[in-house]
């Protein structure tokens, strides 16, 4: 089976630090640019970080500083270091797996997503 698993949410004082890990089963991220993603309550889905398959990242300007996406193709993973987290980073975090050929293909993948909280 195909899919995406994402892990490392919880509850986390203000200040504090997770690291959230994307898994994939079925299929290899080596050529798969992922990007993390979080949807707040009431809010729509945002871009938060994003990592190329050549390894070039990009970060939305509310986290840059604090988060940081890596990638580890050996272990067929993606993670999110979060530090110093605030209250407005509390949301559902996806991941999402996107791959386009030059011949028009496409395969993109999300995963089931995992909380943070950010509260004291």
């Amino acid at each position: 089976q195909l899919q995406l698993v994402e892990s490392g949410g919880g509850l986390v004082q203000p200040g504090g630090s997770l690291r959230l890990s994307c898994a994939a089963s079925g299929f290899t991220l080596d050529y798969y640019a992922i990007g993390w993603f979080r949807q707040a309550p009431g809010k729509q889905r945002e871009l938060v970080a994003s990592i190329t398959s050549g390894g070039s990242t990009n970060y939305a300007d509310s986290v840059k500083g604090r988060f940081t996406i890596s990638r580890d193709n050996a272990r067929n993973t993606v993670y999110l270091q979060m530090n110093s987290l605030k209250p407005e980073d509390t949301a559902v975090y996806y991941c999402n797996a996107d791959r386009q050929t030059t011949w028009g293909a496409r395969w993109n993948y999300w995963g089931q997503g995992t909380q943070v909280t950010v509260s004291s």
